[in-house]
């Protein structure tokens, strides 16, 4: 453990957590935050070091641990490089855990294959990967309410008032290959027209408490510097509140589902849109099943 603070009355331990990776570490890290995040009065110092994949990189990075001994975590494909780290684990009386070797055991046992070893096979330039890319430009470009013409071509349709966490929802969709256009949902002002003549896309609402958007907006305001901020209703509760009453009152008119993110992530918003999307998908290709 490395050393407590108490500064806001409430102490934390921190301890260094050494993240090695051939690859990008990205595996790594959203397994370590993961874990970490399940231990409330604990916080990590991380040490990422990103494509390892020779014996002097490891060496540096060992040099590293030894400097400052704490939790390693890893994944190396090249059995030599994974053995030696191992070795300065256990002579630094350190955890030293290859956080993917568990999962590779099942899948070895399970579908009685061989491991084949690929350094960022998860990165392939592949069909899904290029299909990402092309639902992270088709996403960026139609943000707030833009380019309503072809928002059909979308698979999701994102609606909501300001201040629901509408852009980094849909960017997460993308990274899942979905494309997503959002449309905000602004007071005295029409939706595009374009959406009473969907035929695939999708439209799906979010909401959040009054408290919730309240004081996301007006964090948004002193962000902006802006103190002066001329529409006062918009962070008004009973403002807010109009907002999403006509929100939930548009939706039920038009059999739109809503889900209400005041207490989910991001991550999570997206998955049930996700679990919507792929019903959604199914009834458009069996509509006899519908």
């Amino acid at each position: 453990m490395c050393h407590g603070d108490n500064s806001l009355g409430k102490s934390r331990n921190f301890f260094h957590l050494h993240l090695v990776s051939d690859s990008t570490g990205e595996t790594l890290m959203t397994v370590a935050r993961a874990a970490t995040a399940q231990y409330e009065d604990v916080q990590s110092i991380e040490h990422v070091y990103p494509l390892v994949r020779s014996a002097a990189q490891l060496e540096r990075a060992i040099t590293e641990i030894e400097t400052a001994p704490g939790i390693v975590l890893y994944t190396l494909v090249d059995a030599e490089l994974a053995e030696r780290l191992e070795q300065a684990g256990r002579k630094l009386g350190v955890p030293c855990v290859n956080i993917l070797s568990p999962v590779f055991a099942v899948f070895q046992s399970y579908l009685n294959v061989q491991l084949t070893g690929r350094i960022g096979g998860q990165h392939a330039l592949d069909a899904d990967y290029f299909e990402r890319i092309e639902a992270l430009n088709f996403t960026m470009m139609h943000d707030d309410g833009q380019i309503p013409e072809d928002l059909d071509e979308a698979d999701v349709v994102l609606l909501g008032v300001s201040r629901t966490s509408k852009t980094p929802t849909c960017i997460y969709l993308a990274n899942r290959g979905i494309k997503a256009a959002n449309i905000p949902i602004v007071p005295d002002i029409p939706l595009p027209h374009q959406l009473d003549r969907l035929k695939r896309a999708m439209v799906v609402a979010v909401i959040a408490s009054v408290e919730r958007i309240q004081q996301v907006r007006q964090n948004r305001i002193l962000a902006l510097n802006a103190a002066n901020f001329a529409n006062e209703t918009y962070v008004d509760r009973r403002a807010i509140a109009r907002e999403i009453s006509t929100t939930r009152k548009l939706c039920a008119e038009r059999g739109w589902p809503v889900i209400d993110v005041t207490r989910r992530s991001i991550e999570e918003t997206a998955a049930e849109i996700m679990s919507l999307y792929r019903a959604h998908k199914s009834a458009l290709e069996n509509p006899t099943s519908a």
